[in-house]
């Protein structure tokens, strides 16, 4: 009896103690949910809300294509070169005596360059001048003695030999003046040859000789003594190739002078620095061959240079019209987007649905992009083009021409 009772005792002694032990096991379950209910909510809240921004459709901005009358044009790559280029050279032997210019001036027709050492040249003349005058007394005397001679009587008074002897002495002595007075000639052109003038405008070189020095003139072994290139106008040759020059023959044939195959059309030029074709000339020449060894011909525009930008030898690109005008449609560089090799533009359709058209490029003109493979109605997405998937709904906004969207991708 005494051990039962005692096990009965302990039995009801550990019951308390297991009651407070699933109560703070429970309270600490419970206080736990509550601390972690908040982070739940929280990552269920952030969860949605992709969701819910995901169902709103992209917003685009789109915009109808540009209509313009744009010649298809064609490029080249040429040069310039000068209309008159000129080598200065002496025509007299001599000493230089002076130069008149600075290295690189830009000089007028008539501007004094150079000049060789006048004095030998100035005696020269006048020892022809001394001569002519001599010449022209012997001729007096000799004129004097004829007349006399044909005042009396021939066979009486003188023979007829003396009369021949003195008619052929004035001969003699005219023909010596005629002599002495192309030597006087020959003397005064020399000694204008001295001072060496500018032939044309343009600008000049810097000087290949230094005063002192003895330049060899004449037509053969000369003196080079600078050069001089003109500016203004200047030439820009470039080649051809064969079906283009087949081209614009055929477009010559409705010309009025189909002989010219297309000349004096405009042709623009930019420079290599510079973003578009801002200068403007004519198309002034066109060779008669083509050549046998390049399948090319060439070709020449000129243009005008006031401000000297242009010089010889200088490199710049130029656009020909290769057919008449027609209407191309145009839109933003943004308005592009690319696949691989081929290019597409997006537009939407009447249910607000984003769909691609390829399109074939062509130049650019004020810039917006020629574009081939869009209708003028098309509502093109001109900004916000990364964010439009095929097939898929945008919302967009409407502008009146692509010519007011923003020319960059920026979105």
């Amino acid at each position: 009896m005494s051990a039962r009772a005692h096990n009965s005792h302990a039995s009801t002694d550990s019951d308390p103690r297991d009651i407070r032990e699933r109560r703070t096991m429970r309270n600490s379950i419970i206080a736990a949910i509550v601390m972690i209910a908040p982070a739940l909510a929280a990552c269920g809240q952030s969860q949605s809300q992709p969701q819910s921004a995901a169902a709103a459709p992209p917003q685009v901005t789109t915009a109808k294509p540009v209509t313009r009358q744009i010649a298809d044009q064609d490029e080249y790559v040429g040069r310039f070169v000068a209309v008159d280029s000129i080598e200065v050279r002496a025509r007299v032997s001599g000493y230089l005596a002076a130069i008149h210019f600075r290295d690189g001036q830009v000089v007028r027709k008539g501007d004094l360059l150079f000049t060789v050492d006048r004095r030998p040249f100035e005696a020269s003349l006048a020892q022809a001048q001394a001569s002519l005058e001599q010449a022209r007394a012997n001729l007096a005397f000799a004129d004097a003695d004829l007349k006399r001679a044909q005042s009396v009587s021939v066979g009486s008074v003188i023979t007829q030999q003396t009369l021949d002897q003195r008619t052929q002495a004035k001969r003699v002595a005219q023909a010596n003046v005629a002599a002495q007075e192309q030597a006087v000639r020959q003397a005064s052109l020399d000694l204008e040859f001295t001072e060496l003038r500018a032939p044309v405008d343009g600008r000049i070189g810097d000087r290949r000789v230094s005063v002192g020095n003895l330049v060899t003139g004449g037509t053969a072994g000369t003196t080079l003594l600078a050069t001089i290139e003109s500016v203004d106008p200047i030439r820009f040759e470039f080649t051809l190739d064969e079906s283009s020059y087949l081209r614009y023959a055929r477009l010559a044939k409705g010309k009025a002078d189909t002989a010219d195959l297309g000349l004096n059309t405009p042709v623009r030029l930019k420079l290599i620095d510079e973003p578009s074709f801002a200068h403007t000339g004519q198309l002034d020449f066109v060779d008669n061959a083509i050549s046998r060894q390049t399948g090319t011909i060439r070709a020449r525009a000129v243009f005008a240079n006031p401000s000297r930008t242009f010089t010889p030898g200088m490199f710049a690109r130029v656009q020909i019209a290769a057919a008449p005008p027609a209407d191309m449609l145009l839109v933003p560089e943004a308005a592009i987007g690319a696949e691989q090799a081929r290019k597409f533009v997006m537009v939407v359709d009447a249910n607000d649905v984003a769909r691609p058209k390829y399109v074939t490029l062509g130049p650019v003109v004020d810039g917006l992009r020629v574009v081939d493979g869009i209708t003028p109605d098309d509502n093109v997405i001109v900004n916000g083009l990364i964010r439009a998937r095929p097939g898929a709904k945008v919302a967009p906004h409407r502008q009146a021409t692509a010519a007011a969207a923003a020319p960059t991708r920026a979105d």
